[in-house]
């Protein structure tokens, strides 16, 4: 799993957009992707890796990170 930041919506948007395109021009994998018309969150579900792209107040909101902290940092 990658987490992401970007600093606006239009940012999120872009970020998300060209890693999809990456994806599938240099390694010819097709991604599935939701939120993108919003831009507070796109997840990019590549198959093997998810991919979460962020605006910093929905990150810091979720904190989908602490998931994978160890207990007695929860």
């Amino acid at each position: 799993m990658v987490v992401a930041s970007g600093r606006s919506t239009r940012q999120v948007s872009s970020i998300s957009q060209k890693l999809v395109d990456t994806l599938k021009t240099d390694l010819g994998r097709l991604s599935k992707v939701e939120g993108k018309g919003a831009g507070d969150w796109v997840l990019i579900d590549t198959g093997d890796i998810i991919v979460h792209v962020f605006r910093p107040e929905v990150r810091e909101f979720y904190q989908i990170e602490k998931m994978w902290a160890p207990m007695d940092d929860k």
